[in-house]
């Protein structure tokens, strides 16, 4: 009996497989007129009527219309409007002729007071109530599967006789009157090979969702199991498969839901309806930019989408700083697109811990050096403005004289607020653990990312050197400690800017800086950053940085990724943003400043306008300029 009732559940799916094989190539509306009969063991309209758009269906009272249009435009990843009807008008004229809003979906769901109670094949019985509600067309994801099909990469659902997974997550919606809810995306598993492509062919369909909002680790968007699908079937991986979410439509069976309306009507999830639109063609399409994708991190795995325009700014940017004006060998330590991952990672992180000070001068009171803290000032201001969180950390020594630099560039106008400034002594075998996470829980990590900027780094044998082999540690605190507990804890990335190779972070091209840079075998940094950017002077490591986050922030395909296409572009916060750049001005007031303090120049130790024994006119000045000429035009 088993044996048998097996076999038949074969059939039937061998049978859903041949109608919807057969419904592949046929016009929409005689696929509609097929399914308002409703004999065909189909579960779901996925890959039927090929070439022609699908959308999802919210029908809702007409007293509630103009707050979910509203809440679509507010969302219009997840709920592209294709067309909202009239009260009572079960027609739908534009995107389909001959089509019926009552009837033309394979399965209808029935909402009352917020509840789904029951799943029809029709809505016939409720006519009377339809005259007094508003029917949504949104579009849906279905419609871009032959674009993501014809650049080959494989639809697995498909392939499995499955319906797709879609998955609520955590990331909230913008509210509009009683609407809210969070973001339903779907998910796919694509051949990492095939990314690029993928995120290429789908940009443009922005009535099918468009471009994805999220690839890697489903646990950044609060998804705790891919087996376990709130919609839809779980689709088995591929080795080498990425998971890649798209926002979803059925983000408005949730806003339904939610708004506990007396009644109302959605399309079952997977049973879409098709229309008579034609899907884009994404050959012909007009568009101006290319997405790229870019693996940000591994653990968890994360990767970041920006424009080929934007990533190419930040590739010159790179190439700007790493001029070795001290003919010291720093490109042999350079590595291509470490400034570029950097940034992504940043322009996804919600707070940043700074650190710098390299005590070069230990004669001297102080014994800081100028390169560094200006890059790190830099880089503050344009996270405060970007609104992250933001901590800058030095040595206890050096407390005073970092407050008052702080306080210094909140009159000049340089920070908005504020940063505040702390110490790590590491006194106890978990003191970064404790001071990384809060109460040492792994899973809740108090920052995203660490940078180090010009920060003393520890060698191999323990001891902290300046590029003239000289022992600074008595001057240093262990603040590596962090770095080496960070890169233990899930989800936060560190990056090292140096221009020496003794600098924090540098620990990853270490093999390079002993064997290029003068007294390497001794100074070279032991510890390792996830990204190691390389500078003529560091100072120009975090101005640059400072213009990357610039130009991701004020890149529309990169703003729609962070913000997961709900919620409206932040790209009206330019000006702010712009005026957070580093400048000549800016520089050179803070370069006084320091000088004031007694904070010189880290070759030959100085009072002028110098950086590294290069004067700040005509030489930093111009790299200044070099940078925002580039971040600008």
């Amino acid at each position: 009996m088993m044996k048998g009732t097996c076999l038949h559940m074969k059939d039937l799916q061998d049978e859903d497989m041949f109608l919807k094989e057969g419904l592949k190539s046929i016009l929409p509306l005689i696929v509609r007129s097929i399914l308002q009969f409703n004999k065909l063991n189909i579960s779901n309209t996925s890959g039927m009527a090929k070439g022609y758009k699908h959308t999802n269906v919210v029908i809702l009272h007409k007293s509630l219309a103009d707050d979910f249009e509203k809440f679509c435009h507010a969302n219009d990843g997840p709920l592209p409007l294709l067309y909202r009807s009239k009260p009572g008008e079960w027609k739908c004229p534009s995107p389909s002729n001959n089509s019926h809003s009552r009837t033309d979906c394979l399965r209808y769901r029935i909402y009352e007071y917020g509840a789904c109670t029951g799943t029809l094949t029709n809505l016939k019985d409720y006519s009377d109530q339809l005259k007094d509600m508003v029917t949504f067309y949104l579009g849906c994801s279905f419609s871009f599967e032959e674009a993501v099909h014809n650049i080959g990469a494989p639809l697995r659902n498909t392939k499995e006789k499955c319906n797709i997974s879609m998955y609520k997550t955590a990331i909230p919606c913008c509210k509009v009157a009683s609407f809210c809810c969070n973001l339903v995306v779907t998910m796919r598993q694509i051949p990492e090979d095939k990314l690029d492509a993928v995120v290429e062919a789908t940009y443009p369909l922005k009535d099918s969702h468009g471009a994805p909002v999220h690839i890697g680790n489903p646990g950044l968007l609060g998804i705790q199991n891919l087996s376990n699908p709130d919609y839809g079937d779980p689709v088995q991986s591929h080795p080498g498969d990425i998971p890649v979410f798209w926002a979803c439509a059925v983000t408005g069976v949730e806003a339904v839901s939610n708004c506990k309306s007396p009644l109302a009507f959605t399309h079952s999830p997977d049973c879409t309806f098709i229309t008579d639109l034609k899907n884009e063609d994404v050959a012909v399409h007009n568009s101006k930019e290319i997405p790229t994708v870019h693996c940000i991190s591994q653990n968890p795995l994360h990767y970041s989408i920006a424009s080929a325009t934007a990533i190419q700014k930040i590739r010159n940017l790179e190439s700007l700083i790493g001029i070795d004006p001290g003919n010291r060998g720093i490109k042999h330590l350079c590595c291509q697109d470490e400034l570029l991952k950097a940034c992504l990672s940043l322009s996804h992180a919600r707070s940043v811990l700074i650190t710098t000070g390299l005590p070069t001068h230990f004669n001297h009171q102080p014994p800081e050096e100028n390169d560094g803290p200006l890059g790190a000032i830099a880089m503050a201001a344009m996270l405060q403005s970007l609104e992250k969180d933001v901590v800058i950390v030095t040595d206890q020594r050096a407390m005073s004289l970092y407050k008052k630099i702080i306080e210094d560039t909140i009159q000049q106008g340089v920070l908005n607020t504020p940063v505040p400034l702390l110490s790590y002594q590491g006194n106890a075998a978990e003191s970064a653990l404790m001071f990384l996470c809060e109460n040492g829980n792994l899973e809740r990590p108090r920052f995203d990312h660490l940078i180090a900027i010009e920060r003393a780094g520890m060698a191999a044998d323990g001891n902290y050197y300046n590029a003239r082999k000289v022992n600074l540690k008595h001057l240093v605190d262990p603040i590596d400690e962090l770095f080496l507990t960070a890169r233990t804890i899930p989800g936060v990335t560190t990056t090292g800017i140096g221009d020496g190779g003794n600098e924090l972070g540098m620990g990853k091209v270490k093999e390079a800086v002993r064997k290029y840079i003068k007294n390497g075998d001794v100074i070279a940094c032991d510890v390792e950053a996830d990204f190691a950017i390389v500078a003529g002077v560091s100072n120009w490591g975090g101005y640059a940085v400072a213009c990357a986050l610039y130009i991701l922030n004020t890149c529309e395909i990169h703003d729609r990724y962070l913000r997961k296409a709900i919620g409206f572009s932040r790209l009206s916060e330019k000006a702010n943003w712009a005026s957070a750049l580093p400048s000549i001005t800016k520089e050179e007031n803070l370069l006084k400043t320091l000088i004031q303090y007694g904070v010189r120049s880290g070759v030959t130790a100085s009072l002028e306008m110098e950086v590294d024994g290069l004067p700040f006119y005509n030489i930093h000045s111009v790299m200044i300029e070099k940078l925002l000429a580039q971040t600008l035009q």
